[in-house]
């Protein structure tokens, strides 16, 4: 049969590729139908760094294996080469940077059987909970031009929105696959430290901060990527507990009565946006509802947010003092963002006893948290303290002072996942009234991510989301 778009976007991953196996479509038919959307949605949500319509015909011309054989894809312009394509993780610093050969994560994604069809858009270094750049301009969501589709995974989540692909690569130092999916609706997992590999030529990003994954509509199809490209790069200091079974068999089962600790006191502190503490309320009913135990716990995070913007600072500097070298040239400070530039200051100042420190207080966070399991399997709280950011309020481009106040404001909860190395997720429970998502976060234990998968197929049961699309 010849694919429609209505067609198309009614299946997510596991459905298209089930259609291919069957012989129903061609993959060459289904990266049609995803080029074709994405001319015709890009221009107003800005969300392609570079296209990669000719190489992902070729590609699809040709015979392809895997559990996602012949479904389109993107990869994120930040530090996931693809051979042949531009990599300049949003800065004007690395235009023209070609990459030599595919990362170690992109071929995890062609043995799937993943065509990516395009580079979706990261805001500089992947520094912000938005995706604007002076180099690409900004990525806005398609529940609503005028707001941010999230950070840095801000391209990835935009295109699933607007429905060019069922699900696309991600990454997460801080919030940026979480982020993006509460933004736009989607679900977003980031996995456990040392669960899959997170860039080229190493095995840590920022100290260990930083996983990389994917964003998607449904819930089945994150767990069978997970099961697809799950495994700590050769050479990893972090890797990560064997899961219990595969990701795939965990959405099967309905989860046990799972203990679920809400950190009333760090939401009151944070100065919640009604419509978030509407959502967070909502879901605690929804999990009592479904046999679940919710109570209030204690979580402290004081003096994290200073260690994550020194280790973050001083990573930055190291990476343009870096690229200066290769390229015989200093960057100059007027090649990327006014917050970058404050960010690259700040890191070539710091003190190696303010990194241990920092690390010291990552560690002591993780203790704490592991503590704290032992009481609850899950922590809740909302992704975000507000909805999605208008455009310009959140980005790069900004005066430093006034960035870091209203970056605060907006993203206080998931960096101590990145900091722990737990997994978590952010799950599209809430709409509002405005009609914008507002996501719901799970942090889990370290290694447990059968445990999140297993309560969000439960909550995706209850409450669907997969047929919420916004009009472009």
């Amino acid at each position: 049969m010849s694919l429609t778009f209505e067609e198309y976007v009614r299946h997510d991953a596991t459905g298209l590729a089930a259609l291919v196996r069957a012989g129903a479509v061609t993959a060459a038919e289904l990266v049609e139908v995803a080029i074709a959307r994405a001319q015709q949605v890009n221009p107003p949500i800005n969300a392609i760094a570079h296209p990669l319509f000719d190489e992902a015909r070729a590609a699809s011309a040709l015979p392809i294996t895997g559990p996602f054989a012949g479904v389109p894809f993107s990869i994120k312009d930040l530090n996931h080469p693809v051979a042949g394509a531009p990599l300049t993780h949003g800065s004007r610093a690395f235009a023209g940077n070609i990459a030599a050969e595919d990362g170690e994560a992109t071929t995890r994604f062609r043995a799937a059987g993943l065509v990516p069809i395009c580079i979706s858009t990261s805001p500089e270094f992947g520094l912000s909970v938005t995706t604007e750049s002076t180099l690409f301009g900004a990525t806005r969501n398609p529940w609503d031009l005028s707001r941010s589709s999230g950070g840095s995974s801000g391209g990835a989540s935009a295109l699933v929105a607007a429905g060019v692909m069922p699900m696309a690569h991600a990454t997460d130092g801080g919030g940026s696959i979480r982020v993006p999916a509460a933004c736009c609706g989607l679900f977003g997992l980031k996995p456990s430290r040392g669960r899959t590999p997170i860039g080229y030529g190493r095995t840590e990003g920022w100290g260990g901060l930083t996983a990389s994954f994917a964003i998607t509509r449904s819930v089945r199809d994150a767990a069978r990527l997970l099961d697809a490209v799950a495994g700590a790069p050769a050479g990893a200091r972090s890797v990560a507990p064997s899961l219990a079974g595969s990701a795939s068999e965990a959405i099967e089962r309905a989860p046990a009565r799972l203990r679920i600790g809400i950190p009333r006191q760090l939401l009151a502190a944070a100065n919640l946006h009604p419509d978030c503490a509407a959502a967070l309320d909502d879901v605690a009913r929804l999990l009592s509802d479904l046999g679940h135990g919710v109570e209030e716990c204690q979580l402290d995070l004081s003096g994290l947010a200073e260690a994550m913007t020194v280790t973050v600072a001083a990573h930055t500097a190291a990476l343009l003092d870096s690229h200066g070298a290769a390229r015989g040239k200093p960057v100059e400070m007027d090649e990327i963002e006014q917050v970058t530039a404050a960010l690259v200051a700040l890191g070539r100042a710091a003190a190696a006893t303010q990194l241990i420190a920092a690390d010291g207080a990552f560690q002591q966070a993780a203790i704490r948290m592991a503590e704290l399991h032992q009481r609850f399997d899950l922590i809740l709280t909302p992704t975000l303290a507000q909805p999605p950011a208008p455009i310009g309020e959140v980005a790069l481009m900004r005066d430093p002072l006034s960035y870091a106040s209203a970056f605060a404001a907006y993203c206080p909860f998931t960096a101590i996942a990145n900091q722990t190395g737990q997994p978590a997720m952010s799950v599209p429970l809430h709409w509002n009234a405005e009609g914008l998502p507002i996501g719901i976060q799970f942090i889990g234990r370290l290694g447990e991510e059968a445990v999140l998968l297993s309560l969000a197929a439960e909550l995706e049961q209850a409450r669907p989301w997969f047929h919420r699309r916004p009009v472009l």
